[in-house]
């Protein structure tokens, strides 16, 4: 006897009834093995990513600068070129922390293009102001300055930040244990055992309506979901409109006459209305952040130019996975765009502070791209090395790459005559 359900049941004759249905194995066997992977994986995908990133760095990238290039002035060696080497020396034999020795001008490229999540610096004279401290010259105390750089995510900035404040506190313990050493007097030992002031301060600002730098991880995502569930949208909404699915609005329930139109023509009208309609929902997503909400944006035409082509690209991907995997596709697009996107973005944790496994995810997945080329126009002055040239260069191999798979697999499915057309219910 067949377990099957009948497709149009007589309205008139006997109905079946949910108590019969739910004692059937096989109508659970389908969603409750999707729901429990589906739990399983996200689960594991989004706390995986963030609940250890301290142990998890991998190279987190911090300038390291040496400003104090004069003479030791009665010192032995450089003070700045010794904390520096010694710094520098720990950071090759871990992998933690990527110190980037620079100077003053290449600093400023380095946090103005998100390249360092922060800095050290050893500032000029650090070595005379030392040396003074045991004589009766001293007028300031001797200064390690720690910049911060909050346009690559507040998190990021405040693991650099830390990191060097340690590295900073450390070197100074270090010329204190020295300097402790040839003083006399108990109270002056006290005093120069931790001779160094460590200052903080922003070495890159942004608006103060940027959200502590996560602005750009929030917009990014709503124009990844507003790709996602506006090719959904319209992907359903077409097949409605020509007849090859239901249309439920409460209880009531049409069926349009079936349009005899090929898989691949099909494909191409979702994908022409996907990159018209993505003009509307580009612009409403700007008018309500930054016209409605007050967020802090500049270069708006490039910012809306990418947020469109952004938006259209993860459209047009949905677009041909549903083409492809037929009714699953919907579950496949929110994996590649949603599930596995959103932990590897390295938009609030940094990729340096996540497992392998999301660091080789973030080389690929789309969201990864995207907020990187929003940051960069929002923080960064839309500079092309801040992340802007390979958001670009993604969003056209995005593109490429959904034409490409969704309209060859359409044609195969049309050259192999599984049509899609099906018989008018009675």
């Amino acid at each position: 006897m067949s377990s099957a359900i009948p497709p149009h049941p007589n309205p008139h004759g006997p109905q079946v009834r949910a108590a019969t249905l739910v004692r059937r194995p096989g109508l659970w066997l389908v969603p409750t093995v999707l729901s429990a992977l589906v739990a399983l994986v996200l689960s594991l995908l989004y706390m995986g990513g963030i609940l250890n990133p301290s142990d998890n760095l991998h190279r987190l990238p911090i300038a390291l600068v040496d400003e104090d290039q004069g003479p030791p002035s009665g010192q032995r060696e450089n003070l700045g070129r010794r904390i520096t080497d010694t710094i520098a020396a720990a950071g090759s034999s871990e992998t933690a922390v990527d110190w980037r020795r620079m100077d003053r001008a290449a600093l400023r490229d380095a946090l103005a293009s998100g390249k360092v999540y922060g800095a050290l610096v050893v500032p000029e004279g650090f070595t005379a102001s030392v040396a003074a401290l045991t004589t009766n010259r001293a007028t300031t105390r001797p200064r390690l300055d720690v910049l911060t750089n909050p346009g690559v995510g507040s998190l990021g900035s405040s693991m650099a930040s830390q990191i060097s404040q340690t590295a900073a506190h450390r070197a100074s313990l270090d010329i204190g244990e020295q300097l402790s050493a040839s003083a006399a007097v108990p109270t002056a030992r006290l005093l120069l055992a931790d001779p160094v002031e460590v200052v903080t301060s922003v070495g890159h600002p942004i608006g103060r309506h940027s959200g502590l730098g996560l602005t750009a991880f929030y917009y990014t995502l709503l124009l990844v979901l507003g790709g996602f569930i506006g090719g959904n949208t319209i992907s359903s909404g077409v097949d409605t409109a020509l007849g090859y699915a239901d249309s439920e609005l409460g209880p009531w329930h049409t069926r349009h006459a079936t349009v005899p139109i090929s898989r691949t023509q099909t494909l191409l009208l979702k994908m022409l209305m996907t990159a018209g309609i993505s003009v509307l929902t580009t612009t409403l997503v700007m008018v309500a952040t930054i016209g409605i909400l007050g967020m802090d944006a500049s270069h708006l035409p490039t910012l809306w130019l990418f947020s469109y082509c952004a938006t259209v690209a993860v459209g047009l991907g949905v677009q041909a996975i549903n083409a492809a995997f037929g009714g699953i596709g919907q579950l496949v697009s929110m994996f590649v765009f949603i599930a596995l996107a959103l932990p590897s973005s390295g938009a609030t944790v940094p990729l340096e502070a996540t497992p392998g496994f999301y660091r080789f995810l973030g080389i690929f997945e789309p969201m990864h791209q995207l907020s990187e080329g929003v940051r960069a126009i929002l923080y960064f002055d839309a500079r092309a090395d801040a992340g802007l040239a390979r958001g670009w260069i993604m969003i056209a191999v995005g593109v490429v790459a959904a034409l490409l798979f969704g309209f060859a697999m359409t044609h195969y499915y049309d050259r192999r005559g599984l049509r899609r057309l099906t018989p008018q219910p009675e």
